[in-house]
């Protein structure tokens, strides 16, 4: 990608991320984001099919840069308990980009975009995980569960509360026998 290019996708991201603050995805259009670019709608399009292709990819970095800071090795990946702490942690550190990207329709995405790249990374290790019920309800409660704890009360308690009670859960979980 040559430098014009970069300039470019760097002018239509930053377009995007305005726009998206302060609208639903829905309202955003083609035509308003390029004048907010400075770049004709023809050049949108070399660069993207529509809004909703631009929304997604930028989700994608946001999901891939918290898989990152989470499944760093195999051994934290399968101790769900420090699985939901990372996300907890790395949910904190994109949390302007998530309320962005993230909010409105948008919602529900980031958890299940996460779950499931868990999930596929989990039984690439472990492909027995993939029929143990317990181990499914309890990664789908950790990762579901780790984020909306995050995302509903971290304004009112802090980051740094809620890791400490999402710690404290963790504690009690490893304690009950699910056999």
């Amino acid at each position: 990608m040559d430098l014009r290019e970069k300039k470019t996708e760097r002018a239509i991201r930053n377009a995007f991320l305005e726009l998206r603050s302060r609208k639903p995805l829905e309202k955003i259009t083609v035509k308003e984001l390029a004048e907010r670019a400075e770049i004709s709608k023809a050049t949108f399009y070399l660069h993207y099919c529509d809004i909703y292709a631009l929304s997604e990819k930028l989700q994608d970095e946001v999901v891939q840069d918290i898989l990152r800071d989470v499944t760093n090795d195999e051994a934290s990946l399968l101790d769900m308990n420090q699985t939901a702490r990372r996300l907890s942690e790395s949910f904190a550190s994109y949390q302007n980009l998530i309320d962005i990207l993230f909010s409105g329709s948008q919602a529900g995405v980031l958890p299940t975009k996460i779950e499931q790249k868990i999930k596929e990374n989990v039984y690439r290790i472990r492909p027995e995980k993939k029929t143990d019920p317990v181990f499914q309800v309890l990664l789908t409660y950790q990762i579901q569960g780790a984020y909306y704890a995050h995302t509903e009360n971290r304004r009112q308690v802090g980051d740094e509360q809620v890791l400490r009670i999402l710690d404290q859960i963790s504690l009690k979980l490893r304690e009950i026998d699910f056999a």
